[in-house]
């Protein structure tokens, strides 16, 4: 056991504090310095999509107050101060017609999944459009990737420089993994990266991150598909200008190892990048300009054998240096809630927010959405479900 863990269990044994507010006592002391105004820590609205129905992707403007959703059928945005639905962006058919929201790009460029079946046909064909700016209000332009039939499954964290990477797969080609560098608000690309299926399949769970002061996409895959007593976990570097790549293994801790990563993130300027593993429930730390291990550390109340308690999503806090992961079972809590868990970039703990009613598996690939500037972010677990984003403050 941790001596995190062990603190904490002292505190609330000593019948003192439950352990959930021990966690909070723990993380008075440990709050590094901070930019902006500080909201007290915990959670805060929560936002309902506005028919009802399921969200499926979210993001928001981390230098602005707006932020955008969509469900099946609407495209919606949101004021991420209040939770409040700013507009609903009115769709056609909506038997034939379905969206699903990427990302927010450098700019309040977002890009939306436009899913149209076509007559006739189960099988829906994606179109990729743009709001530009998001505060507009309207999907005015469109994304068209160099390569055909793209489905998008992962997007680097990037809303500091026009050009981001994403990573995709070609739909009529066996699921062929790649990477597309590209400016989306300006509709341009620079290099495509062609992956080794081998290596970046759906089934080696690749996970993806920008380290942007270098030039380079960074990902982390199972080399084994995340075996119980499997390989090491690969961290790859690639030159987003070349497409040339280094790599080196990840950590591979515990008896059973570390099984799938689960989540990712990479500070864009200096390059130090967290992962979550599935089988040990811990948080890996790496220097990517070194290509070498920080540290490694169990999540709060876990041990190396707690699968259950994994961690998932990582977002990355820029501006104060921080990692946030996603925990769908709280372990503190016995598994009652989901809570979000902030390390700094040496792989101090630094508090617990606790209290989401994370649902499902579904939510298990998200990270939360935060405006590192006001210490505020927003998360899949409402109360009432997958209609539902919680606000929190860290």
């Amino acid at each position: 056991m941790s001596n995190l863990t062990e603190q904490l269990r002292s505190i609330a044994l000593n019948g003192l504090l439950s352990l959930s507010a021990a966690i909070a006592v723990v993380s008075l002391d440990a709050s590094p310095s901070f930019c902006g105004t500080r909201h007290a820590v915990g959670l805060g609205s929560v936002l309902t999509s506005k028919d009802g129905s399921q969200i499926f992707g979210f993001d928001i403007d981390q230098n602005g107050n707006d932020g955008m959703l969509a469900t099946a059928t609407t495209v919606e945005t949101f004021d991420q101060d209040s939770g409040s639905i700013t507009k609903s962006i009115a769709t056609k058919n909506p038997a034939k017609n379905s969206y699903s929201a990427d990302a927010i790009f450098d700019g309040d460029v977002g890009l939306i999944t436009h899913y149209i079946t076509p007559k006739g046909s189960i099988y829906a064909r994606r179109a990729y459009q743009v709001m530009n700016p998001v505060t507009g209000n309207k999907l005015n332009g469109t994304w068209t990737p160099p390569l055909r039939d793209v489905d998008i499954q992962l997007v680097a964290e990037n809303q500091a420089t026009s050009t981001s990477v994403v990573y995709v797969i070609e739909l009529k080609k066996q699921d062929l993994p790649d990477l597309i560098v590209s400016d989306v608000g300006a509709n341009t690309f620079g290099k495509v990266i062609k992956l080794d299926p081998n290596n970046f399949s759906l089934s080696n769970s690749p996970q993806l991150g920008q380290y942007t002061s270098a030039n380079e996409a960074v990902m982390a895959e199972s080399p084994d598909g995340g075996a119980v007593g499997g390989d090491a976990p690969v961290n790859y570097l690639f030159n987003m200008s070349t497409g040339k790549s280094t790599n080196f293994n990840g950590y591979n801790n515990g008896p059973y190892h570390a099984g799938d990563v689960n989540g990712l993130a990479t500070d864009p300027n200096t390059g130090v990048t967290a992962t979550t593993t599935e089988l040990n429930a811990q948080v890996e730390f790496y220097d990517m300009a070194n290509q070498t291990g920080i540290t490694a550390v169990q999540l709060p109340c876990t041990n190396d054998t707690d699968q259950t308690f994994s961690g998932s999503g990582i977002a990355v806090d820029p501006v104060n240096q921080l990692f946030l992961v996603s925990e769908l079972s709280d372990a503190c809590n016995d598994g009652e809630s989901g809570a979000i868990v902030v390390y700094d970039e040496s792989g101090k703990y630094v508090e617990t927010i606790s209290g989401f009613a994370y649902t499902n598996d579904t939510v298990l690939a998200s990270p939360p959405a935060i405006n590192p500037n006001k210490r505020m972010g927003w998360a899949f677990g409402g109360p009432d479900g997958v209609s539902q984003l919680q606000q929190f403050y860290y």
